[in-house]
């Protein structure tokens, strides 16, 4: 059943009304007619499975018949402070660390990013960001949408992670502390962890003792090197079996 994340005043009553693009989407695209069912998410964590009773160009209009809450949720949140990387590299992260379970994105901009300043990031490519969110997690049966939050530069995302939850950095030259031996060395499972992912190149040694005097922690994914737009994904997975929220 095809999956729509909404605003949630369309259903705060039984009878839905769907407008805006959406409407193109439905009628145009998938070519829906009275009769058909789609869910639809108010990002609260419930799913409304609406059946379509009427079809037009400007409108489609329904009726909720099942809400139910939303089961693909972890219950451990991620935050991936991801540097920023060439190309289309960065959207893959996005992509594939919304259908994995990551609860919030933070762009980071480090001393070895092809980006170096705050003013380089237009708005139409944040909006495009936001784009492939929505849609991997609509994609993933997502029952809430990531935070996708403005990009910062390197200082200002370990204050915020300092804040609040376990903070980890993978990290090439880290040989001894694995993620899994953190994860276990905690007293209770971590419910929030803020997870930096350095660019291409790394972070430099400067970046890392920074991220440290802040509480950050650094880990070894193992003997490979992964690739900077892997090894948020790789490492996000692997906490998530770890805490059990893979089963």
């Amino acid at each position: 059943m095809h999956r729509f994340f909404v605003p949630a005043a369309w259903l705060e009553k039984e009878e839905v009304t769907v407008t805006g693009p959406l409407v193109h989407r439905l009628r145009n695209v998938l070519r829906l007619q009275p009769g058909a069912h789609v869910t639809l998410l108010d990002n609260s964590g419930w799913e409304h499975e609406m059946e379509i009773t009427h079809v037009s160009t400007q409108r489609i209009e329904g009726r909720v018949v099942r809400k139910s809450l939303a089961t693909a949720e972890p219950r451990t949140k991620i935050t991936l402070y991801q540097s920023l990387l060439k190309l289309d590299k960065f959207e893959w992260v996005l992509q594939k660390c919304s259908e994995v379970g990551i609860v919030g994105f933070i762009p980071v901009i480090t001393k070895r990013c092809i980006i170096g300043s705050l003013d380089d990031i237009s708005k139409t490519k944040t909006e495009r960001w936001w784009r492939i969110v929505v849609e991997a997690a609509e994609q993933s049966r997502r029952g809430r949408l990531p935070t996708l939050r403005p990009a910062v530069l390197f200082p200002t995302a370990c204050e915020d992670a300092a804040r609040g939850g376990l903070t980890l950095i993978p990290w090439e030259e880290e040989k001894e502390r694995s993620l899994r031996s953190v994860l276990r060395a905690t007293e209770r499972p971590p419910f929030s962890i803020n997870l930096f992912i350095g660019p291409e190149g790394g972070l430099t040694p400067d970046e890392l003792a920074q991220a440290e005097s802040y509480g950050a922690i650094p880990i070894t994914l193992g003997p490979r090197v992964l690739r900077a737009e892997t090894a948020g994904l790789v490492a996000a997975t692997a906490i998530l079996h770890e805490l059990g929220d893979l089963e």
